[in-house]
């Protein structure tokens, strides 16, 4: 790799990353204590210091920031400004937010492994120096003893309170979580499987000072503005016992996980961004994302895809990376490691994918049959938009397709690449020893599959009782038939007639359209998610399937009107779209039909893909 090119791709990746929802729950504290604290002492242009003979030593002795001393006069009678701090806070609080976030990134799942401690040790501690960097806030005197045993880790020019920003700034990192994307992916599977180099590091470091940049930016804004109000400069005390309730409650909200909610509930305005970046063919190669060998899941290679017979395919990695477990006792966390002794299916997918959706059933009934006898599914649900990182989203889909099974949210990718996947759906199947023992991407394949569950539980359990097989319709589609999927964002545009421009633009479908393609018509604004109705926005789907379906968000009505070869209407449908983002029918028929969709969207629903079965 080009060193300079893998830290300008962190350095972007981690820029996208700090102008994201992700900076919110860290926000008030960076601008209160790195911000409000950090302001200098001298006069303000906006607002002199006025001369007085108080003794600013009895004012400090009770525990009165410097701030807030007044100006002495000499025995001339000239005045004298007290002492100025060196204004070094902020820099010092996202110096260590810096160090803190690539040090746990990079060696903590290492570290915490190797001693043997819980995944979220580093969060855990992240937050406990928040609650004592609060308190010390609230309790001058307290913070006085608190700063004393770190005043080593910040240069010794810093005053003391200086020195303890840079102690506030390795707990922040240590609980910021970053919004996923492509640079924060390749970095966290890095860090997981120790597979860290040169590259790795200068990758981390670029996206952690990316990240803390606007950071900064709102930390100098915030002492700036600090240093012109007079109200502010001259009740330090005050901003600081509002900072250390700030840091309170943050240490609050990390705890019950409330930020979650506030992050879900905002618009994810930087979406988009992400999704350009992974889309780039060069980020891809520079971060070698996916697929990654390494001395964990190296024996995965030996593994016949769709084999109809177990193989020895190495032990199984361990997950990772996973944001919320779903449908476990207490949102507990599932391990590899604990499950020994059952036998463990993998389920790749995610909810608005056709093809997990016709799977999904299958996987469910393996479930309901064989839990008993000592199979564990773990459906480890991987985003393929932006709109599937939200749990909620998530929990409505399991909802609807009937998942009862445990769900992981994999939304950095993290276990998708320790398992080098490649496809929605993917199946792993794992012995009661650990071992993967067969791999199956994409649908069908059913009854091998579950030939091989009974098979690993009898090995397991020679004594088990199993039930009938399930009884599942398979309704995987004949792929070379059908029309395979298309999509129309940016970044993955396939299949798609005509025009195509980035952003809005007014399109005319063309008059000779070649099969299996979509043309737009009307208005429409595409961009790296998919593309947004406007006025008149119209599009044309030639296929071959016996299903046609769509993946729709926003607000409004979709109608649809399929006709057949010989241009007869043979279906018209209309559905209210409304809430999160998911599939909708166009087309159920009992044979292969091939024809013409005329899809209208009113403006302001967005259009991701189609799929066809």
């Amino acid at each position: 790799m080009d060193l300079v090119v893998v830290a300008l791709v962190g350095l972007v990746g981690g820029l996208v990353t700090g102008i994201s929802p992700c900076i919110l729950p860290v926000l008030p504290v960076v601008l209160l204590s790195a911000g409000a604290q950090g302001a200098r002492t001298g006069p303000s242009r906006a607002a002199p210091v006025r001369a007085t003979t108080a003794a600013p030593v009895r004012g400090a002795a009770a525990g009165v920031g410097v701030l807030e001393q007044p100006a002495l006069l000499t025995r001339g009678g000239a005045r004298a400004e007290p002492p100025r701090a060196n204004g070094a806070r902020p820099y010092l609080v996202v110096a260590g937010l810096v160090t803190a976030f690539s040090l746990a990134t990079l060696t903590g799942t290492v570290v915490l492994n190797a001693l043997g401690l819980p995944g979220d040790t580093l969060r855990w501690a992240g937050i406990a120096v928040l609650v004592v960097m609060g308190l010390g806030l609230l309790v001058p005197r307290l913070e006085q003893v608190i700063e004393r045993p770190f005043a080593r880790l910040a240069p010794r020019r810093a005053p003391g309170k200086d020195r303890g920003a840079f102690v506030l700034g390795l707990g922040l990192g240590a609980v910021y979580v970053p919004c996923a994307g492509p640079v924060l992916a390749a970095v966290t599977v890095a860090g997981a499987t120790g597979r860290v180099d040169a590259s790795t590091v200068v990758l981390t470091v670029g996206f952690a000072i990316g990240a803390a940049l606007p950071l900064l930016v709102l930390a100098l804004a915030g002492r700036r503005a600090t240093e012109r109000l007079a109200f502010l400069r001259t009740h330090q005390r005050r901003v600081r016992a509002v900072g250390g309730a700030v840091m309170l409650a943050l240490a609050a909200a990390l705890t019950f996980n409330l930020t979650d909610g506030l992050q879900r509930a905002l618009p994810g305005w930087a979406d988009s961004l992400q999704q350009r970046l992974a889309a780039d063919e060069r980020v891809t190669q520079q971060l070698d994302l996916g697929g990654v060998v390494t001395a964990e899941n190296e024996g995965l290679s030996r593994c016949t895809q769709g084999a109809t017979t177990l193989e020895d395919c190495g032990p199984a990695p361990e997950l990772r990376g996973i944001d919320t477990w779903l449908q476990t006792p207490d949102g507990a966390d599932l391990t590899i490691a604990d499950l020994r002794g059952k036998v463990v299916l993998l389920d790749f997918w995610a909810y608005s994918c056709i093809n997990c959706q016709r799977s999904v059933p299958h996987v469910e009934a393996w479930w309901q049959a064989y839990r008993d006898a000592g199979l564990v599914v773990v459906g480890v649900h991987t985003p393929e938009y932006a709109f599937e990182r939200e749990t909620d989203n998530v929990v409505d889909g399991a909802r609807r397709l009937g998942i009862t099974y445990p769900v992981a949210q994999d939304n950095s990718y993290a276990t998708w690449s320790a398992y080098r996947n490649r496809y929605w759906p993917a199946s792993y199947l794992v012995d009661a020893d650990g071992q993967v023992r067969h791999v199956h991407q994409g649908e069908g394949g059913y009854d091998v599959t579950e030939d091989l569950v009974r098979e690993l539980l009898q090995d397991a359990d020679p004594g088990v009782a199993l039930p009938p097989r399930t009884q599942v319709d398979d309704r995987t589609p004949d792929g070379a038939q059908i029309t395979p999927e298309t999509f129309l964002s940016v970044g993955k545009r396939t299949n798609v007639a005509g025009e195509y421009v980035e952003g809005e633009h007014s399109y005319t479908a063309p008059t000779d359209q070649p099969a299996d393609t979509v043309a737009l018509d009307g208005t429409w604004t595409t961009d790296y998610q998919g593309a947004t109705a406007g006025d008149d926005a119209a599009l044309r789907l030639r296929f071959s399937a016996s299903e046609v379906r769509t993946v729709v968000g926003g607000e409004g009505t979709v109608t649809a009107v399929v006709r057949d070869a010989s241009g007869a209407v043979v279906d018209e449908v209309e559905h209210q779209v409304s809430g999160p983002p998911r599939s909708y029918r166009l087309l159920a028929r009992p044979d292969l039909t091939t024809g013409t969709v005329e899809v209208r969207a009113t403006p302001g629903v967005q259009v991701f893909s189609f799929t066809f079965g």
